[in-house]
């Protein structure tokens, strides 16, 4: 087989306009997740959250910028240790997402209410109420007009 031009699956040779192969691009390569720092960044965040505050985990991705997602977030705050306060990072809806992932289930949601965070009977929180943005993340235009993620407290 020509190694530099490398046939299709239909038997043409996989060539450009130029007559050459074309250059290939990884498509959708995920985020390094071990790269060093990558986890540092979020938990450098994750720690400055006052008690009674809480973050979500694409709010998270979205001040960390390109190479986090929520669900990257998500799974770093799985690797943290005591010194984060990992249960102060939520999902958008105002709920607790580690239901399944620690025992006893509920022991985000108590230690969030001992912290002075309300969940309602859907057990959601208010995020208008108690979603903290770090200073450098706020937008200085009217607090009020800021793209803020609409309250599912109400029942």
């Amino acid at each position: 087989m020509d190694t530099k031009h490398p046939r299709r699956s239909d038997g043409e040779k996989n060539v450009n306009a130029a007559g050459t192969a074309p250059a290939t691009a990884p498509a959708n390569v995920p985020p390094n997740v071990n790269a060093p720092g990558y986890n540092e960044r979020v938990f450098e965040i994750v720690r400055r959250i006052p008690a009674g505050q809480v973050m979500t985990y694409g709010q998270l991705a979205e001040i960390l910028g390109e190479g986090y997602t929520a669900r990257t977030v998500g799974f770093v705050m799985n690797k943290s240790d005591e010194s984060v306060p990992w249960h102060r990072v939520i999902n958008a809806q105002g709920a607790c997402s580690t239901g399944r992932v620690l025992l006893p289930m509920n022991k985000q949601q108590r230690l969030l209410e001992a912290e002075g965070i309300e969940f309602n009977t859907r057990d959601r929180c208010d995020l208008g109420r108690h979603r903290w943005t770090p200073e450098e993340a706020r937008d200085d235009s009217d607090e009020a007009d800021k793209n803020s993620q609409p309250s599912l407290f109400s029942e």
